[in-house]
């Protein structure tokens, strides 16, 4: 009888009508993706040893599951998007729940809870902890009637633990990076319990993944909406998405605080806190900050989110722009793609960043003055596109705009010129801008012209157009 990770590369030749199996995804990776949906995803929950079709056919499901969740193409295959995801740090507790292996009811009968801490990291003060662990809690209590209160001897409600490795729940750790921490559901003895994987370098810095490390404060706050009873959730901008999210700022999402006051009602004396949701790109009244094409697909930034368009994508969800580019900044003023180079600049202020997939290129910031010689009375780049036919990227600024050379690397003579007078039918302004099939695409608060450059004739269309959306 075939085992499932022998399973897998003939499963991926079966099902995949004509996707390559490469050496990447027959080795670490195969048992990557068996062990990923073993773990969150309940893979051998009820499968019937030595039924090889039915085995075949709970991987496809399980990873199609998976790639919906996390707004993935679903395709049932694991296509590097889905391999990315998968060796993302997240939370070790499954995203479709078995309850089983979590004592107890999921919500606590009292409303005043108390916490203690056994134990620390060396990698931060224990005064630092404290305070962390503190402010956890209180983004919980300020929007719902839960009280916490530390205690220092006894059996706390909610015992944290720093621990590594197999330590004796049935969930162990698995070194750098992986699992980061869990957390059990309220009940008696191991419930409300939150565990931090030791082997994680743990700071107090916003900004730390790309330093290989993990900020302490957000796996927290995510940790302990479990031990409050809150399941994960498939909303990017919530403290419950199960993939460690950086975004710069730490907070509760809307789909936290519903979720928290369905359990225990809203607090009795709210505090205006600074909540994150996710745009609704199906709002007619969406608007963008940049648009730019990657590697074919098309992405929209808004805030501190990106979508991607592709016409395989069922659903539209937002992702935070953070997961992917961790050493970015959010909230572009505008970015465009070089095909030529498989690279991808992106726009904020005076400075520009370079990428190659999800890797920064070494260099940069550089400023706009140098590297393309605007005058300083730009401030900004509202809009920027290459067009691959001639070799040209255009800026687009207020009511002019810009043409670069890219081979010659230099701005062309005679610019700027007046937007309205060369795009006739697309306004004065712009917020965003990409080029594609001959086209390029403007976008303007909530509509969007697309503008043929040879006939220079406009289509009005929706903002959102490129999305699933219905009428």
């Amino acid at each position: 009888m075939l085992s499932l990770p022998l399973l897998l590369p003939l499963l991926w030749a079966v099902v995949s009508h004509g996707f390559p199996v490469t050496p990447e995804i027959q080795g670490e990776d195969a048992e990557l993706v068996q062990k990923y949906l073993d773990n969150y995803y309940n893979l051998n929950k009820g499968t019937h040893v030595g039924k090889q079709k039915r085995s075949i056919n709970d991987l496809v499901e399980h990873l199609e599951q998976m790639q919906k969740f996390f707004g993935l193409k679903v395709t049932g295959k694991p296509d590097n998007e889905t391999l990315r995801m998968m060796k993302q740090p997240r939370c070790g507790m499954p995203d479709v729940a078995s309850f089983t292996i979590m004592p107890g009811g999921f919500r606590w009968n009292k409303k005043d809870l108390t916490y203690r801490i056994r134990n620390y990291t060396p990698d931060l003060p224990r005064s630092v902890v404290d305070n962390i662990f503190e402010k956890a809690f209180r983004l919980w209590s300020d929007v719902s009637p839960l009280t916490f209160t530390r205690i220092f001897w006894g059996e706390a409600d909610i015992m944290i633990y720093f621990t590594r490795g197999d330590h004796g729940d049935n969930n162990p750790f698995d070194g750098p990076s992986g699992k980061i921490a869990h957390a059990f559901a309220p009940g008696p003895y191991i419930g409300g319990d939150a565990h931090f994987d030791e082997d994680e370098t743990w700071t107090e810095e916003k900004r730390a993944k790309h330093l290989g490390k993990i900020n302490l404060y957000l796996t927290a706050a995510h940790e302990f909406g479990h031990s409050l009873g809150l399941d994960h959730s498939s909303d990017p901008a919530s403290i419950m998405f199960p993939v460690y999210s950086e975004n710069g700022v730490i907070a509760l999402g809307q789909d936290d605080i519903v979720g928290i006051q369905a359990l225990y009602g809203p607090s009795k004396n709210p505090i205006k806190q600074v909540s994150l949701q996710a745009p609704d790109v199906c709002n007619s009244q969406i608007t963008f900050d940049a648009v730019t094409t990657v590697q074919g697909e098309i992405v929209f930034f808004k805030d501190r989110f990106y979508i991607r368009s592709h016409p395989l994508y069922l659903e539209t969800k937002m992702h935070f722009t953070a997961t992917f580019w961790p050493h970015l900044i959010s909230g572009f003023d505008a970015a465009y793609e070089l095909e030529h180079k498989d690279e991808i600049r992106f726009f904020k202020g005076f400075n520009y960043w370079a990428v190659q997939g999800q890797y920064a290129l070494p260099g940069y910031p550089r400023s706009i003055y140098h590297s393309f010689g605007f005058p300083r009375t730009v401030n900004k780049i509202d809009a920027a596109t290459y067009d691959a036919y001639t070799g040209k990227t255009y800026f687009f600024v207020a009511n002019k705009y810009w043409r670069y050379d890219e081979y010659r690397q230099s701005m062309d003579r005679g610019y700027p010129k007046m937007i309205a007078y060369d795009f006739p039918g697309i306004g004065k302004e712009i917020d965003a801008v990409f080029s594609k099939d001959g086209f390029f695409y403007f976008f303007h608060g909530t509509k969007q012209y697309k503008f043929n450059l040879k006939t220079k004739q406009t289509t009005i269309l929706k903002s959102n157009s490129w999305f699933n959306c219905r009428k």
